[in-house]
């Protein structure tokens, strides 16, 4: 992964997300049932405060609930149109400096991606399902995951995908698992109850409840996309 690739992929998922709301106008109020407690406003409003908040160093708490709650409810009065213009006015700068910030580039665009999919199901628009936006949030999660795993004291994990294979750690795998890079995705950034994790198709030392990363929590009902 590198730099440029960041960028062009976090401006991707801003032109889909706006084409998605200019064509869903009026739909703004619709709940978002990946996080039910927002709505596609409050989706948007997160995404554009959240870049508005990188500009304007307010980075205080930066990523927890707090946070991203303030992002929201300082936008309470703005319409959807003027979140999607500020969200391009702050994503400038900060798709110009991405390069310094680390393994935090990689959760800006893993966090976008997530919620371009929120998105896209609550409308019903399923699409973008091999965006080079899910591509890269897949190798950062899995990633992940493969520290979790190692943390766990359990070996890595093979993923077999739609276009090949890829490992979640160091050394042997001690399990395998048959999912696509946009399925695996849902499941770690907690859009998949423990059911439909554990209903994959398995082999070896599983431990699906090491795919939901922190600081997500799997879903209490199923969710499908």
């Amino acid at each position: 992964m590198c730099v440029s690739d960041l960028a062009t992929a976090y401006r991707g998922v801003r032109a889909r997300v706006r084409d998605l709301v200019l064509e869903h106008d009026g739909d703004d109020a619709t709940v978002i049932p990946a996080t039910p407690e927002w709505t596609a406003r409050d989706l948007v409003a997160h995404l554009s405060g959240i870049t508005s908040d990188i500009v304007n160093g307010n980075l205080d708490g930066v990523g927890t609930d707090p946070w991203t709650a303030a992002q929201v409810a300082a936008r309470r009065d703005r319409t959807i149109g003027e979140l999607l213009d500020e969200w391009d006015e702050c994503a400038g700068p900060v798709e110009r400096m991405v390069d310094q910030f680390g393994a935090a580039g990689g959760q800006l665009l893993g966090d976008a991606v997530t919620h371009e999919h929120d998105l896209r199901g609550a409308w019903g628009c399923p699409g973008a399902r091999d965006s080079d936006a899910v591509l890269i949030g897949f190798d950062w999660l899995a990633t992940r995951v493969g520290a979790a795993r190692h943390a766990a004291g359990v070996g890595a994990l093979a993923i077999e995908h739609e276009a090949g294979a890829a490992a979640c750690g160091d050394g042997a795998p001690a399990a395998a698992l048959y999912v696509s890079r946009f399925e695996f995705t849902r499941a770690a950034t907690g859009r998949r109850a423990p059911e439909q994790i554990a209903g994959y198709p398995w082999e070896g030392d599983a431990r699906p409840e090491l795919v939901v990363l922190a600081p997500f929590a799997p879903r209490r009902t199923a969710l499908v996309e």
